[in-house]
């Protein structure tokens, strides 16, 4: 699998939830063609498309154009983690009513994991869910968070912790957007292809690594490749577990301790891809330590990160700390924290717990402080 696989300009695939399906376009240039797209799959004509400053400065103009017919304003919300919150939502809440935003109108989530999450949140809760589109800007988004309908904000203590699931009426991911996606944000976007290849799919695992300096140089056909297999990994998870009543957990792989050094970090000192490709390398080296995963994929798994210059060891903070984190995670059962855990390259298990200790020594190992 040395070669990269070929590709047309766009592709479009299905998430089948019965009434709530919707469709996810990949390509180049359908920023162009968003009025279209969001036509065929809603009919309204009002829409409020929920940014922030830069995503708009760079891309808004291709995108208020694409939408050549409908009424159309823009809301800019501050970049940045923290924007995530119960007050920005309440916010924007305001400026919906006060722009007579109404059950028929559509809001597009365009930016990142960040904004998808805040502006979908918006979208269900506001006069109990209005139609919206995911218009992702990242890579991180366009390849996971855009797909399967988990909105939230965060909450002091936990990412994520005041959420729903909502599915979007349609996904526009133009992989031209990730041409001016900033160095370390297209790396943090990385971290969450090489966790759906390290749990789903081996030959994606070996192509990422085949294919890095195609990867790394944003070649449109590695992109395009790379966008859609993942879309397509999101897609058939979701369709068999929506609501993350079983399967749909294992793609929380590396979220355990990754949302826990987040919260630790006040949701500034690292990327969420950041996060997870330590939490990914932790709960490698736990299942290894557990006897699921032999020591040589673990080191397999943190040599794809290291490829991809993502961060593998924790700076700053305590075991203890990091402990009580994740005991304060959504996905601790009983404040038992869960794990998914590889099996090998392109399979895991889910909703695994480990002996504390064995934990405790392996964030030791990774630089935690004792």
């Amino acid at each position: 699998m040395s070669s990269l696989s070929p590709h047309g300009s766009a592709s479009v695939l299905r998430v089948d939830l019965g009434e709530r399906s919707y469709q996810v376009h990949v390509g180049a240039g359908l920023l162009a063609r968003a009025g279209d797209l969001i036509a065929r799959a809603t009919a309204s004509s009002r829409v409020f498309i929920i940014t922030n400053p830069i995503v708009d400065r760079l891309h808004g103009g291709n995108l208020r154009r694409g939408l050549i017919g409908a009424s159309t304003e823009t809301i800019l919300v501050p970049a940045g983690e923290r924007q995530k919150s119960l007050r920005r939502a309440a916010l924007l809440y305001d400026r919906l009513l006060e722009s007579g935003a109404d059950r028929h109108s559509v809001i597009v989530a365009f930016g990142g994991g960040v904004i998808g999450d805040l502006a979908g949140f918006v979208a269900a809760t506001y006069m109990r869910g209005v139609p919206y589109v995911q218009a992702p800007s990242t890579l991180l988004a366009q390849v996971d968070a855009s797909v399967g309908g988990k909105v939230a904000v965060d909450h002091p203590r936990a990412k994520n912790l005041i959420g729903a699931f909502y599915q979007p009426c349609v996904v526009i991911a133009d992989a031209d957007v990730l041409q001016t996606l900033p160095a370390r944000e297209y790396r943090s976007g990385m971290a969450e292809v090489i966790k759906h290849a390290a749990i789903a799919d081996a030959e994606l695992f070996e192509w990422l690594r085949l294919n890095a300096n195609a990867v790394a140089a944003r070649e449109p056909a590695a992109v395009a490749y790379m966008v859609q297999r993942n879309c397509e990994i999101k897609a058939n998870v979701v369709r068999q577990d929506e609501r993350e009543s079983g399967m749909r957990a294992v793609l929380n792989f590396g979220h355990t301790v990754g949302h826990a050094l987040e919260a630790l970090g006040g949701y500034r000192a690292f990327r969420h891809g950041e996060a997870v490709a330590v939490g990914m390398v932790a709960a490698a080296r736990v299942s290894v330590a557990t006897g699921r995963l032999s020591s040589g994929e673990a080191d397999e798994i943190e040599r794809l990160l290291e490829l991809y210059r993502l961060p593998r060891r924790i700076p700053g903070f305590s075991v203890a700390q990091i402990l009580t984190a994740m005991r304060a995670d959504k996905k601790a059962a009983t404040g038992a924290p869960r794990f998914v855990l590889p099996l090998a390259l392109g399979r895991a298990e889910f909703g695994a717990e480990a002996p504390e200790d064995a934990v405790a020594r392996v964030l030791a190992d990774l630089g935690a402080i004792p």
